[in-house]
């Protein structure tokens, strides 16, 4: 629980990875850079918001791939991954491939449910199968026991002379199962995550229960408490928040950054559409300024390790200042070290 005498012990940042239809290749690169300057910064992690068919990335397990031969300490993450995309045994096989080749760094999050806009792309998703697909919390299930090891068949061995055959996910990486995170939103994904052995992962945008107050930290708070009720206090947790510190913005970038807070402050006032999604206020000043808007947040008093969200439409020039006053300004009025 931080505290101003309680350090915060881990810093993360998580990215879109934008990049302009255009000149896909210049966003990726960018997004690299990005990784790179983090581990040269201390961060503890990166983690790469996973989008299809947007300006986004949309294979963060091939970014995650390359970023692990121009990194040798920072954890690299997904936050998250939507299994309803996915084929879980080939996910795993990814996974646990990147995880090897990175030293055991990955830290794969992942969420279910029905794919976004699924009527527009099902006929090609799943062209077979799309009334029958599972999407429930059996489909993150199955991918949890498969980058355990647990067994796929019953047939292993050799065929021939020199194919050898395993019954399990290859490769396996030890440790990763333990290293798998569940972005919940809601009272009942919290619960389920912490039940079922997974980190949580808590964002700006989370769900109240009918009859809780609209009050973002407070329902953000008790999801966590409830996460960690189930999970016997053993899981890790982290908080998302977008935060912007201007201490060393030029001008410019301070009114393009209070540009872009005022125009997502009014989601914030009032729970939105039938779900009533909540969506937690952009934190804009300077580092002192928002050291002290979260020690007050009641969802950041609950955690000891953030990734705190890039803006998603802002140049690479302004995710350099933004990380390198978080990393130099913002995490040490937090009690954070820098890694390495």
């Amino acid at each position: 629980m931080p505290k101003p005498d309680q350090p915060l012990l881990k810093l993360g940042f998580l990215t879109i990875g934008l990049f302009d239809a255009a000149d896909p290749a210049a966003g990726h690169r960018s997004t690299l850079e990005v990784i790179e300057l983090g581990e040269r910064l201390g961060f503890d992690s990166a983690w790469l918001r996973h989008r299809h068919l947007q300006f986004g990335i949309s294979s963060p397990v091939a970014v995650m791939a390359a970023a692990t031969q121009r990194t040798s300490r920072i954890e690299l993450g997904t936050a998250v991954t939507p299994l309803g995309w996915e084929n879980p045994l080939r996910l795993a096989e990814d996974l646990a491939t990147v995880d090897l080749l990175s030293g055991g760094r990955i830290n794969p999050g992942v969420s279910v449910g029905e794919p976004m806009n699924y009527d527009t792309v099902s006929h090609e998703l799943y062209p077979d199968t799309a009334g029958t697909e599972d999407f429930s919390y059996a489909r993150v299930e199955r991918f949890a026991r498969l980058v355990a090891g647990d067994k796929v068949r019953d047939f292993s061995g050799k065929q021939g002379v020199v194919e050898e055959f395993s019954n399990r996910v290859e490769p396996h990486s030890p440790g990763l199962r333990d290293r798998l995170w569940y972005g919940a939103g809601s009272l009942k994904s919290a619960i389920w995550a912490g039940a079922n052995g997974f980190n949580l992962l808590s964002s700006s945008v989370i769900f109240p229960e009918e009859g809780q107050e609209p009050d973002f930290a407070r329902v953000q708070q008790a999801q966590i408490r409830a996460y960690r009720e189930a999970s016997g206090n053993k899981g890790r947790v982290s908080q998302g928040l977008v935060v912007i510190p201007t201490d060393s913005a030029t001008d410019a970038q301070r009114e393009k950054y209070r540009r872009y807070v005022d125009e997502r402050t009014p989601r914030t006032t009032t729970p939105q559409g039938p779900k009533r999604m909540m969506f937690a206020q952009d934190l804009i000043g300077t580092s002192g300024e928002i050291a002290d808007q979260l020690y007050a947040h009641q969802g950041f008093q609950e955690v000891d390790e953030v990734a705190f969200a890039l803006p998603f439409s802002f140049d690479h020039e302004d995710y350099v200042q933004i990380l390198t006053d978080i990393a130099e300004r913002l995490g040490p009025a937090l009690g954070w070290k820098p890694a390495g």
